[in-house]
């Protein structure tokens, strides 16, 4: 027993000095021998099953290691989507730092394939001629590069882990690209076929065309998406792509009634002049009458009316001549700018008919009644005063100074028409009455300005 427990040597001493107390019978020798199955042979077979052993050994652990590399692959590929998804959606301080952790790993997940890569090419386990020591060295080096690549595969899964919480927001930025590009799309998809329709109707539209012509460029960055990009920029983006867009088709479907309302428009212009040419015939009936009973100072301003009315109404004809012709050749710009430009002709032309005959009337009244003019300046005055003196024994005299004046200038007024005699300038007189009221007026805004201030 203690030559057995000691070395390789000495258990072959025993082994030879046990086989030497054997005797084999020569004729069982013979038969064994011819049975294939002599001691020699039996000891060969032995000997070459623990050679596959070994090998098979060595295969199971490069399969091994083979599967830890595929799941080390795709773990690496996912954190490296991550990683992108994180760059692509967060700020640039967020992704920046997300991409320098990602690099401290890779260059170790990059040193451990190198490691795997190298124990692969170290042996080849398909040899029949590889040894069982061979065999055992490659096995116990695919098991180590297995464990590496095991690490490897923990720390980035740990790195995944932390990177959760800015992935989920990252992907939640993410999810509101893809609504907000198909939008954008579908809105140029409306403008398109809303300037066809337009079109089919006869209406050029090419400024709607060259608004649209615009944002082909901008799709173009659209599709490129937002890993060229980045999240933001591109929502932004889809949302000045869409609301472009939409106004173009609202536009567009806005055309067929501007220039039905251009039309209108014109033609109520067009009456307009026509009222107006019936309308100057009054100025100068009313001009002769007042010249004929009126000193010059009530009508001397209005001299030059009727030929400025009919200027006003030829250049009014011009302009309408202009609008249509912009309306024709779809200038609906040019259109509705001259258009604006005869309406304002066309009011100041009005206008200036208007003054002579309120002039005529209002002269008329005061000759008739020069009293009812004064009353109603007084009633005003007194209406100020009353409004001054309450809740007051003395008035203020911010609100005192204007009424004495305006008190004043009434007198004046008054004094004034009385010893005009035969040809007073009633005209100046109702100016003067007019401006005292305005003063009244005045004074009572200030006096409520400063009460609503109090409460």
């Amino acid at each position: 027993m203690t030559v057995a427990g000691g070395s390789g040597r000495g258990w072959r001493r025993a082994g030879s000095a046990l086989a030497d107390a054997l005797v084999v019978p020569v004729v069982l020798a013979g038969a064994l021998g011819a049975l294939g199955l002599a001691s020699a042979g039996t000891g060969g077979w032995w000997g070459r099953r623990g050679g596959e052993g070994v090998r098979a050994d060595a295969k199971a652990a490069r399969d091994a290691a083979q599967e830890a590399f595929y799941e080390l692959d795709s773990t690496q590929r996912e954190v490296q989507l991550a990683v992108e998804t994180v760059r692509a959606a967060e700020d640039e301080a967020t992704a920046r730092r997300a991409l320098a952790d990602l690099a401290g790993i890779t260059g170790r997940v990059d040193q451990v394939t190198v490691n795997y890569l190298g124990a692969l090419d170290a042996y080849n386990l398909d040899d029949e001629a590889l040894d069982a020591g061979a065999a055992a060295r490659a096995r116990r080096q695919l098991e180590d590069v297995k464990g590496q690549l095991g690490s490897a595969r923990a720390e980035l899964n740990d790195f995944l882990q932390r990177l959760q919480p800015t992935l989920q927001r990252a992907e939640q930025q993410l999810m509101r690209v893809t609504p907000a590009v198909e939008q954008a799309k579908r809105a140029l998809l409306q403008a398109s076929n809303a300037l066809d329709a337009v079109r089919g109707a006869g209406l050029r539209a090419d400024d709607l065309a060259a608004r649209l012509a615009e944002l082909a460029p901008e799709l173009g960055l659209l599709n490129e998406g937002p890993a060229r990009h980045g999240v933001a920029p591109t929502l932004r983006r889809a949302d000045e792509v869409g609301r472009r867009a939409e106004a173009i088709a609202a536009d567009a479907g806005q055309l067929p009634e501007r220039a039905r309302e251009i039309d209108r428009r014109v033609a109520s212009l067009r009456t307009r002049i026509q009222a107006l040419e019936t309308k100057a015939e009054t100025v100068e009936p009313a001009l002769s009458e007042l010249r004929r009973r009126f000193s010059s100072a009530c009508w001397q301003d209005l001299q030059r009316v009727s030929e400025q009315v009919a200027e006003t109404g030829r250049a009014a004809e011009r302009k309408l001549a202009e609008a249509a012709r912009a309306r024709d050749e779809q200038r609906w710009a040019d259109a509705t700018g001259a258009i604006g430009t005869v309406r304002a002709l066309l009011d100041t032309a009005d206008g200036s008919v208007v003054a002579v005959n309120e002039r005529l009337r209002q002269l008329n009244e005061v000759q008739h009644d020069p009293h009812r003019e004064v009353e109603r300046a007084r009633f005003a005055l007194r209406d100020a005063q009353r409004l001054a003196m309450t809740g007051r024994s003395a008035p203020d005299p911010r609100h005192a100074a204007p009424l004495d004046e305006a008190v004043a200038r009434l007198d004046r007024a008054v004094a004034t028409l009385e010893a005009a005699g035969r040809h007073p300038d009633y005209w100046h007189f109702l100016t003067e009455l007019a401006g005292v009221r305005e003063t009244a007026a005045q004074v009572i805004g200030l006096i409520r300005g400063d009460l609503g201030g109090q409460r």
